[in-house]
């Protein structure tokens, strides 16, 4: 019975010294089989001897033995897949060069594009449309009902019924009415820009202290946010392209309304004719 609990002993604290994977581990493994060897299951020689010294030189003996080769071929496999990664896999080199490479980036484009981003454009001198122009490039979404408020202010309210024919006051109606969800969009286009730059910025912090191997997981980053700002700009496209339908469908409602005068002018006038 000592026998066999002596080979499960050995055989558990070789698996344990196998599977160490730091030098820290191995002495921590080693002091404990030899605690455990010397207080619980003392091998079989040291029971016939009856001495601790011997017990304690049979694990030594198998550590400095079959255990040290075992611990020289792993360390010099580890050291071969080490030196594989780090100058064909990962080039240290040239993970460093593409550091500094992106950082060189950054420091000479990141703050030329953000005076371009956050350029001055108001141009309005009267108050009124100051405060319109003012909310216009503000990049918020939550003031919608102050941007309505403001438009009217500028541009006027809708004729009355008494001032204006239906016909006009419709076409105002509508024409306020794209104008206003042109803006919004740009609004919330703005704000959504925002959040795409900063998503941007965050990448290219990134990729200064980029580990290697990680770089699949960035370009999936990178990816989805091109992906959301090309949705930006096909909203922004679909605003352009309600705006002009409007343009052209105002054009066309002059046309309707030439028509209908005209057709009002020829039945006033056969009805004077008549009467003659």
């Amino acid at each position: 019975m000592h026998y066999v609990t002596f080979v499960l002993f050995g055989l558990t604290f070789t698996w344990f010294m196998v599977t160490a994977n730091s030098s820290r581990r191995v002495l921590a493994v080693t002091v404990a089989g030899i605690l455990v060897s010397t207080m619980l299951i003392a091998p079989p020689l040291a029971e016939a001897q009856g001495g601790l010294v011997q017990a304690i030189q049979a694990v030594l003996n198998v550590i400095n033995g079959m255990l040290k080769n075992a611990l020289t071929a792993i360390n010099t496999v580890r050291t071969a897949m080490n030196a594989l990664y780090q100058n064909f896999v990962w080039p240290l080199q040239l993970i460093n060069q593409a550091r500094a490479q992106v950082t060189q980036m950054i420091n000479q484009y990141r703050a030329l594009m953000a005076s371009i981003l956050n350029m001055n454009l108001s141009s309005a001198t009267l108050p009124t449309p100051q405060s319109l122009e003012t909310m216009m490039r503000d990049h918020r979404v939550n003031n919608f009902n102050s941007l309505g408020q403001s438009f009217g202010n500028t541009y006027g309210a809708i004729p009355t019924s008494v001032d204006a024919s239906q016909a006009d006051r419709d076409m105002s109606d509508m024409d306020d009415a794209l104008t206003l969800d042109s803006l919004k969009t740009l609004k919330a286009s703005d704000n959504a820009t925002d959040l795409e730059l900063q998503a941007a910025n965050s990448i290219e912090n990134s990729a200064t202290q980029a580990a290697p191997g990680s770089a699949p997981f960035m370009t999936a980053s990178a990816v989805a946010s091109s992906i959301r700002s090309q949705a930006l700009t096909q909203k922004m496209l679909a605003a352009e392209l309600r705006q002009e339908a409007a343009h052209i469908a105002h054009q066309n409602g002059f046309r309707k309304r030439g028509a209908t005068f005209t057709t009002q002018f020829r039945t006033l006038m056969m009805n004077l004719l008549q009467h003659n």
